[in-house]
């Protein structure tokens, strides 16, 4: 502020030189009968001299007082002053930005087509057009959190792996993303410039927020947090934790934006970001007229005009305003209304009078958990997973309705024996008994003790062995293989272990057999590494046996 200070002069000087001259006109043009003595001929001297009342000494708030403030702000105004330049246009964007993805498995839900993780990487693409000289590194996490890219200002090789990210990806379920702290923290150790942060979630572990908070109070990092999908249950069988989000955003100082279907987010995000211009050309830039701010208490000067006696000040101004002339104000088109707002001015409630009343009442004397707690008590499980703001809590409301896929997908976002353990029985109502057993396997691994894991598992261990049982008779019974099942549907078993054709050897070249024949060659290049993802895919499960589910 100060260096700033150094620099301070006026752009228009010579409108300093009415100071003077407006003072000396507004003493001459004072009524002269109000200093003119009127009872000095009606009354003696001796007794006028004791029914006058002295003026108190600190009343200096009059129209003469007023009117020479009023005059000498609007001259400064007039002369713009001015101690610091415009940002160049030619600057080159120092300040780094990490952008941590979400990639754990609710980022597949279709709510926002073609999906959320899918419409997430569509904004990011869109957002590097707009900062095409900031350093950008990518961060992706769910269980566990893994460094995509470091910081570089190639864009094109930064869409290309962000274009094959996606849930598959993930060697470990959950979502966690105060595992990718470390990671971003190691990103920006570098940094001289204060760094970004731009998190793309549809919510948070039960943990997250305050170990996110800790983490930006011992940060000088700037967090923006990017919600993406939508928040109502209705729509979405995963909604947006939307509060969470702005929640956490707010607590760190930061700013949280919803998605729309244009794109004035992205363009709302990238004037957010934090950024540190080097500039060229210091004498070339031009100097920003900073006295626009002192029209506001001229405004509240130029208020006292309805006071009787206090007319006369509208008579000045309208004197500089006559000798200055401006340049016609550009008119500036409006912006469209986005769909959220769209939408806000068209949904109906379909909720009767009563129910928004009591919610409002509960809402003055109990938390959203308490009040939801309240409701899962009273049998108003839908309800109450509508309420809560732990998304345990909320997952344990969704289980006792009975909707088992919701409440495994946010059993995932807490890393515990005892979630873990839920999440597995949610797996087994829903039916997917073999990814009941794998997880019931990593918390037999993690705790061997733990009360009714060793017997779930046998349970169904037991239906896995008796379907695949099935699957092997009815395959050896119609002569072929058991049909493939789809990935997102529950797996009862394991299939058919026998395959009744022979699997065809792989032929296998050397070097030499490679390198002498252009056709092999060329079909060997083809496929080394053809698809980022399966890279990606090895170097995270890598990442993960070795240094677990953080940057060390």
């Amino acid at each position: 502020m100060i260096e700033q200070l150094g620099h301070f002069h006026f752009l228009r000087p010579e409108w300093l030189l009415l100071i003077p001259g407006l003072l000396l006109f507004e003493r001459l043009l004072r009524n002269p009968e109000a200093n003119r003595d009127r009872f000095h001929d009606i009354i003696a001297p001796e007794l006028l001299e004791h029914l006058r009342l002295r003026r108190p000494r600190g009343a200096r708030f009059n129209p003469s007082s007023v009117l020479a403030v009023l005059l000498a702000l609007l001259t400064l105004v007039m002369a713009g002053p001015s101690w610091r330049q415009q940002p160049s246009p030619l600057a080159e964007d120092a300040a780094p930005l990490v952008i941590a993805l979400d990639i754990s498995e609710s980022m597949a839900t279709t709510d926002i087509a073609p999906s959320r993780l899918a419409r997430g990487i569509q904004k990011v693409t869109d957002l590097l057009k707009l900062i095409p000289d900031k350093q950008i590194g990518i961060v992706a996490y769910a269980g566990s959190a893994h460094t995509v890219l470091p910081l570089t200002t190639d864009h094109d090789i930064a869409q290309n792996f962000l274009s094959v990210l996606n849930p598959d990806l993930a060697p470990r379920p959950g979502k966690f993303p105060e595992y990718a702290l470390p990671g971003i923290d190691k990103l920006l150790s570098n940094s001289y410039y204060k760094s970004s942060v731009l998190l793309l979630a549809d919510g948070l572990g039960s943990a997250s927020p305050a170990l996110i908070k800790d983490w930006c109070r011992a940060s000088e990092h700037q967090l923006l947090v990017y919600g993406l999908g939508d928040p109502s249950p209705e729509q979405s069988a995963v909604p947006l934790d939307r509060d969470s989000l702005a929640d956490t955003a707010s607590a760190c100082g930061g700013r949280y934006f919803d998605l729309t279907i244009n794109t004035s987010d992205v363009e709302a995000i990238a004037s957010a970001l934090s950024d540190a211009y080097k500039v060229i050309d210091d004498e070339a830039l031009p100097w920003l007229d900073s006295g626009y701010p002192l029209v506001f208490p001229m405004l509240l000067l130029a208020l006292l005009w309805f006071r009787p006696g206090w007319t006369r000040l509208w008579l000045w101004l309208l004197l500089p305003c006559l000798l200055s002339v401006s340049e016609a104000p550009l008119a500036q088109p409006g912006g469209e209304k986005t769909l959220a707002a769209a939408e806000a001015q068209t949904a109906a409630s379909d909720s009767s009078w009563l129910e928004p009343l009591v919610d409002g009442f509960a809402g003055l004397w109990l938390t959203p958990d308490q009040y939801g707690r309240l409701l899962m008590s009273m049998g108003y499980y839908d309800k109450a997973a509508r309420t809560f703001r732990s998304p345990i809590w909320r997952a344990t409301a969704h289980y006792y309705q009975e909707d088992f896929q919701q409440a495994a997908v946010l059993f995932t976002r807490q890393d515990s024996d005892i979630a873990l353990f839920n999440e597995a029985n949610a797996r087994a109502q829903r039916r997917d008994y073999a990814g009941a057993r794998e997880r019931y396997d990593v918390l037999l691994q993690r705790n061997p003790e733990f009360p009714g894991a060793a017997s779930n598992r046998l349970l169904v261990h037991t239906i896995i062995e008796a379907s695949n049982r099935l699957s092997e008779s009815q395959a050896e019974e119609a002569g072929v293989g058991s049909e493939s099942i789809d990935g997102d549907d529950p797996q009862i078993g394991e299939g058919a272990d026998s395959l009744m054709t022979e699997p065809e050897a792989r032929q296998q070249y050397s070097a030499e057999e490679i390198l002498a024949s252009p056709e092999t060659a060329e079909l060997w290049m083809n496929n080394v590494q053809p698809d980022p993802g399966n890279f990606l895919r090895s170097k995270f499960n890598i990442q993960l046996q070795e240094r677990g589910v953080s940057e060390p």
